[in-house]
């Protein structure tokens, strides 16, 4: 008897355990699946590592890992650096401007060291692991000393100057490459024209001989041939030359003088640049437009000395002089000299006559000029670093708000180009110490995607949508006497469209049969099938009866299935659906879903607010609130097909 209670006891135990294990195991568990647990959060992204106020390198990297046409910029500069022979880069290939830079700097830029470490970096900041990760950026830390040699300071430094150093540096070596790869085809494309015979013309050929059948010397015309080919390949290497997209980050904009005085304009000079430093006003707010406007604002300068001013004062000396000589020999040297000087004053007042005897630079009259600055080219990737710095008797910073959209519009009305912020950096502190954190936008590319195997692809995707043009999928050919399951079941028909729980069948992608050989109709003249037309139809009814049968079982079956299973979970907005009622005969009444929509947020809102190792998702408002702290921001240009996650 004492035994038969501790019996009773165990299977209740054991029970109560298997219970616990079917429902965890089967049943629908929002704890471990919803969305709005932070344990499981804390695994979306890859942390780094702060071990000697690295914060300044963190979040600089965190926020050049959110950028895709930088990813596929490096992806594409590493794999044409592989595939290309190691002679090209190996050979070394001056600058025209710097003749004087060391071998080992050259040598280094054509070699892409940053580059391919910051691809690497980049590489594992954007794995997604299930846990919480975090590692060292001490590897492309060693990549900048390497090729700079010289040893990176902790103390405090600039984010800013990190992201210009290494930006400049990764134009740098995508400019020393493309050299490289210029030198390498203009090398190889004179190596192929001495060694390599001339291609035979056939119509020339053919031509010459009807010449001189016909008595004609065609001597005159033999070297038309060869030197239209020789041109062909140099116009060939020139574009090959060309036929590559720039760094992401560069962009360029033109300077032009222009006097108030004179209405002489110089020549615009053009200016590259990987990061736009703006100056923010010293006010309580601004906005990153005003910014922009005291950016590229006409400036005006006092004090300056014009070109053209200087060639009009120098002439009316030279004339003045010229009415009050007696020499009409000197007199005749004066009318030259007046009459170069006019010509330069109207051609190009820049480069004035060398052989004519200016009078000195500080006896020039000044005048006051207009400074005019626009934007030219467009980079991918709009860096802008907002400088807080305000130099007075002490350093100190600039703590005005700054708003700033999440869209920029940039360029004028017949030149529109649209930005799309995807990270910031932000700082909290003095002008002297602080801690950097980044905010970064969850998108996911897929630089690898190949969804069509069978068409000619590059080795990446800008967009993470697949190519509408998928594999081929191969179906069954049927013959020409048998009815289509879909065609003879209208119970396979759904009428309530993508809101029923059960789709149907004409809901799926259908494959596509143009590409597929047809089985034709007849074979010698008979017909293919060899059922008579009485039992072709008797066959028919009965396979839409049972096919009208096992259809209705099946969407019954699976309609109380679905149902059940979105009523046991009650946290699921698919429980406040209403469910359809099914009827006696199998046939299910739809109707139009009237349950609210999902309150999930939304793909494009989802950030992630990086803080060293410390990872925590954000809203864009919050991003957008971030107006005293704000220091770099990272925009994109937005393609037509954006990346989603």
């Amino acid at each position: 008897m004492p035994e038969k209670p501790l019996t009773v006891a165990t299977y209740a135990a054991g029970a109560s355990l298997a219970a616990i294990t079917l429902f965890y195991v089967f049943a629908p568990n929002f704890f471990l699946d919803s969305d709005s647990n932070t344990a499981r959060k804390k695994g979306v992204a890859v942390g780094l590592s702060n071990p000697a106020n690295d914060c300044f390198i963190n979040s600089v990297l965190q926020a050049l890992a959110g950028l895709t046409d930088l990813r596929i910029y490096l992806i594409r500069e590493n794999h044409r650096r592989k595939i290309d022979e190691p002679w090209v880069y190996e050979e070394i290939v001056q600058h025209p401007a710097y003749k004087n830079t060391p071998e080992w700097k050259t040598q280094g830029l054509q070699a892409g060291l940053v580059t391919k470490g910051l691809k690497d970096i980049l590489d594992s900041l954007n794995e997604r692991p299930i846990y919480k990760k975090t590692i060292s950026a001490a590897p492309f830390i060693r990549v900048l000393e390497t090729a700079f040699r010289q040893r990176i300071s902790r103390q405090q430094q600039d984010a800013q100057e990190f992201l210009q150093v290494v930006a400049e540096r990764l134009c740098d070596e995508y400019h020393a490459g493309r050299r490289a790869r210029q030198a390498a085809r203009k090398k190889s494309g004179i190596e192929a024209s001495t060694n390599k015979a001339e291609p035979i013309d056939g119509d020339a050929v053919e031509a010459r001989l009807a010449r001189l059948a016909n008595g004609e010397n065609g001597s005159a015309d033999a070297a038309e041939p060869s030197g239209i080919a020789h041109k062909t390949e140099e116009e060939a290497v020139s574009l090959k030359s060309d036929d590559e997209e720039g760094f992401p980050m560069e962009g360029t904009y033109e300077s032009q003088i222009e006097c108030q005085k004179c209405g002489f304009k110089t020549k615009p000079t053009e200016s590259t640049f990987c990061t736009l430093t703006l100056n923010v006003p010293q006010s309580s707010s601004s906005s990153l437009n005003a910014c922009l406007d005291g950016f590229f604002k006409t400036e005006y300068v006092d004090d300056f000395k014009c070109e053209k001013c200087r060639l009009i004062h120098a002439r009316d000396l030279l004339e003045s002089r010229m009415t009050h000589s007696t020499s009409e020999s000197f007199k005749e040297s004066l009318r030259e000299a007046i009459a170069k000087l006019q010509h330069a004053i109207d051609t190009d007042p820049e480069h004035p006559p060398s052989d004519v005897d200016l009078p000195p630079m500080r006896d020039a009259p000044t005048s006051k000029i207009a400074k005019h600055t626009r934007l030219t080219g467009f980079p991918k990737i709009m860096a802008i670093h907002l400088s807080r710095s305000i130099y007075n008797s002490i350093s100190q910073k600039n703590s005005a708000k700054v708003t700033f959209p999440e869209q920029l519009l940039m360029g004028g009305l017949l030149n529109r180009k649209k930005y799309k912020l995807l990270g910031t950096v932000t700082h909290k502190g003095s002008h002297h110490s602080g801690h950097y954190e980044s905010f970064r936008r969850q998108n996911v590319s897929l630089p690898y995607s190949t969804p069509n195997a069978f068409r000619a692809s590059g080795v990446f995707t800008k967009s993470a949508t697949a190519s509408p043009a998928s594999t081929p999928r191969v179906a069954a050919m049927q013959k020409s006497g048998d009815p289509s399951p879909v065609a003879s079941s209208p119970d396979l028909v759904s009428a309530s469209g993508g809101n029923s729980p059960d789709q149907s069948v004409d809901g799926l992608p259908r494959p596509s049969t143009d590409s597929i050989p047809q089985a034709p109709p007849t074979t010698h003249g008979q017909p293919s099938s060899r059922r008579s037309p009485t039992s072709s139809t008797k066959d028919r009814e009965s396979d839409s009866i049972s096919l009208k049968s096992v259809a209705a079982s099946a969407r019954s079956t699976v309609s109380r299935i679905s149902n059940s299973a979105r009523n046991s979970r009650p946290s699921s907005p698919a429980s406040k659906t209403p469910v359809a009622p099914s009827t006696a005969n199998g046939k299910a009444i739809t109707s139009k879903s009237t349950g609210t929509k999902s309150k999930r947020r939304k793909q494009n809102d989802r950030w992630w607010r990086i803080s060293d190792e410390k990872i925590k998702e954000a809203k864009t408002s919050e991003v957008l609130g971030m107006q005293r702290e704000v220091y770099l921001l990272f925009y994109e240009l937005e393609r037509d097909s954006p990346a989603e996650s």
